[in-house]
């Protein structure tokens, strides 16, 4: 019996070793599937995300390709008309200015963008000055400017900088204008009231005008910038409705940009508002004429219209020269509309001859 209970106990224990190495190689077989099925996992969506990325770009260069040679037969047809010949920027004026900007090391918009209007506005004391940097976070497909990430970096030198450049060029109109700069916590708002406000302590006698971004409509910043309190706040609205999002930047809007004309209007009266737009993109009189309803009924006080000139080959082709009778035609609808100033010309560019406003003021018998 004792030997029968010794051998009972021992099968037992066989019994239970060999359960447990079951059990043991059960487990493991069960974490190497489970590691082989997360690892095949990881597999399939590294592979997911690797073919959907390259389908993107298949994507992105057909409808490029599809772009360019669209552009192409459009721009095949279209030459410059003879109006836009224009004459170089030349006279001791301009040479004596040039020389003065350089040696206090100072650049202007007008020279680096090679403004047709140059001389003309130097003449009239008038000039653009670009703050923020040049590189803008934002990538409309109608802009030259380099589309990047600054990083937040601002050059505060530019503040006493737009100061000097009113003094050296003895300015009685400054425009003050940047990139967009979403990496900025507030969009840059800050930097321009600091500008205006230095201009108006060093050279009291120069008006400011700001072309600025939108601020991503945020109203805190858009305050920042009013209270400021520029002789213009101009925020360019671009093209009509229908175009934005083909020729602006995602995160801009149509409504967005009337939001921002009517806020400032509302809470600075005394500021008078500005806005620019494009023609020759595929617009229509009567997108046009729309257009200019609602800038209207925000109140907007100045409009200009210009014709669009493609800066590349990537660029949005030009569909259609427009010829000086429309243009003075559209300023004529402008000024029906209540428009109280409107520059509208093949070469006007948002600042274009902007001093003009000023003069148009004062011979109205307003008291600047």
């Amino acid at each position: 019996m004792a030997q029968d209970g010794v051998n009972l106990t021992l099968l037992i224990n066989c019994l239970y070793i060999v359960l447990g190495l079951l059990y043991r190689r059960c487990a493991l077989k069960h974490i190497y599937f489970e590691i082989r099925m997360l690892e095949l996992g990881k597999k399939f969506m590294y592979d997911y995300d690797e073919q959907r990325e390259k389908i993107k770009r298949k994507r992105e260069k057909a409808v490029e390709l599809l772009r360019a040679k669209q552009n192409s037969e459009t721009q095949k047809n279209l030459k410059k008309p003879d109006w836009f010949k224009i004459k170089l920027p030349g006279g001791d004026n301009y040479t004596d200015l040039k020389k003065n900007l350089r040696d206090n090391k100072i650049w202007t918009v007008c020279e680096e963008a090679s403004c047709p209007n140059l001389t003309e506005c130097w003449d009239a004391k008038t000039a653009t000055m670009m703050v923020l940097g040049g590189t803008c976070t934002r990538a409309c497909k109608f802009c030259h400017v380099d589309t990047g990430n600054p990083q937040g970096v601002v050059n505060e030198e530019e503040i006493a900088n737009a100061a000097n450049m009113a003094k050296v060029m003895s300015l009685n109109y400054l425009v003050i204008t940047s990139v967009d700069r979403d990496d900025l916590p507030d969009y840059g708002a800050s930097h321009f009231a600091k500008i205006i406000e230095s201009v108006r302590e060093e050279h009291p006698s120069t008006l400011v005008e700001v072309l600025i971004p939108d601020f991503n409509g945020v109203e805190e910043h858009m305050l920042t910038l009013g209270r400021a309190n520029p002789f213009v706040i101009a925020q360019n609205i671009e093209t009509v409705n229908r175009l934005t999002h083909v020729v602006r930047d995602r995160r801009a809007g149509y409504e967005q940009t009337l939001n921002c004309l009517k806020f400032y209007k509302d809470n600075f009266p005394k500021i008078s508002t500005k806005t620019s737009v494009m023609v020759g993109l595929g617009e229509t009189k009567e997108e046009l004429i729309e257009c200019m309803d609602d800038l209207r009924a925000v109140d907007c006080d100045i409009i200009t219209f210009g014709q669009y000139l493609r800066p590349t080959q990537r660029h949005l082709a030009v569909e259609r020269y427009y010829h000086p009778d429309e243009f003075n035609e559209l300023k004529d609808i402008a000024y029906e509309k209540g428009f109280k100033f409107v520059a509208s010309g093949p070469l006007v560019r948002s600042s274009y001859k902007a001093a003009d406003y000023l003069k148009h003021l004062r011979d109205q018998g307003h008291e600047i």
